[in-house]
């Protein structure tokens, strides 16, 4: 009551949502010309890189975040169907190395994150997608949503990954979020609207939550492990998951179609969504309860529908098509 009054003294409505802040940002073309198609970005704060695979190239740009500078880590196959070329489309961030899963070859490939240069690989059974460092157990979880599953690669050798486990999903795994403290990989199933929870040392099913996607299934995740927060990408928003009450569904964001993968800014506690349908990112504020607000969108490029976070409170988003990656200011 006390700050209710005190709101309204001041002439504040407690109800308002949280106002609109404008965010600067600026583009950097990538090395070489033409698109460069994308789909799972890595960021390692420890280097201060983003991890960039170009799938459609057969490389992997590495921007320096501080000085915006690319190097470029090439030898990655690419096979071309139809007017579709496919090659490296996932990164994540291990120790000393960083994982890239080609869908060219069906091969994950350790990459040393100072010097850049390949290391081992190894091919699995079926095209990956995402790929995902899970400290815990020193594994990398690959989706690979042709054969329903998820394929664990152990990496207790960081520049020697081996298979090592297939776990089933009963669908098709979509996106991917590991809390490393509590021993939890998380995934969707597009075809199904569920998204599912794994303990990482038994590698068994704890959960099945309902994200309430639709049709067009779920897609991306981020993680608010502090808060017991799942954050879910459907085609044309995304939902806020309670783990700590069973998953139910606490925020809902409307925004344009497209969207792919997304991200959290913890330090902003901010979700960060990418529209390819609109060319906008969507920066919406996550309340107390969950609760999803739109406080501001970014003009980005037709098509961009990845987004990722990076050093205080910045982002980035990849124009594929117009081969460039814009890069959204801290918040001020």
């Amino acid at each position: 009551m006390i700050l209710l009054l005190a709101a309204l003294l001041l002439g504040a409505d407690p109800a308002a949502p949280p106002p609109k802040t404008p965010r600067a940002s600026r583009w950097l073309e990538f090395p070489g010309k033409g698109p460069a198609s994308m789909d799972y970005l890595a960021f390692d704060p420890a280097r201060h890189q983003l991890w960039l695979p170009a799938g459609s190239r057969g490389q992997v740009f590495v921007l320096d975040t501080a000085a915006n500078t690319f190097r470029t880590v090439e030898g990655f196959p690419t096979r071309t169907a139809g007017d579709r070329t496919r090659g490296p489309s996932s990164a994540t961030v291990g120790e000393g190395v960083v994982y890239v899963g080609n869908r060219a070859d069906s091969a994950v490939c350790a990459v040393d994150a100072a010097t850049l240069k390949k290391r081992g690989c190894v091919t699995i059974p079926s095209m990956p997608d995402g790929v995902v460092y899970v400290p815990t157990t020193r594994e990398v979880w690959v989706t690979t949503p042709e054969s329903n599953n998820v394929t664990v690669l152990s990496v207790a050798k960081p520049d020697a990954p081996a298979l090592a486990k297939t776990v089933s999903t009963d669908g098709q795994p979509e996106g991917y979020a590991v809390d490393p403290q509590a021993g939890v990989f998380y995934t969707n199933l597009e075809d199904m609207d569920r998204t599912l929870a794994f303990d990482v040392k038994s590698r068994k099913r704890i959960a099945t939550y309902s994200p309430e996607c639709g049709a067009g299934g779920p897609r991306g995740l981020a993680l608010d492990a502090e808060h017991h927060r799942l954050f879910v990408a459907c085609t044309d928003g995304a939902r806020t998951l309670d783990l700590a009450h069973g998953g139910t569904v606490t925020g809902r964001l409307k925004t344009g179609g497209g969207v792919d993968n997304i991200d959290y800014d913890r330090g902003a506690h901010q979700l960060l969504v990418a529209s390819g349908r609109d060319g906008a990112l969507v920066l919406a504020a996550v309340d107390d309860g969950g609760g999803l607000t739109e406080v501001g969108t970014l003009a980005t490029g037709a098509g961009a529908r990845c987004v990722v976070a990076g050093d205080r409170g910045a982002a980035y988003v990849p124009d594929a098509r117009g081969g460039r990656l814009m890069v959204v200011a801290p918040k001020q």
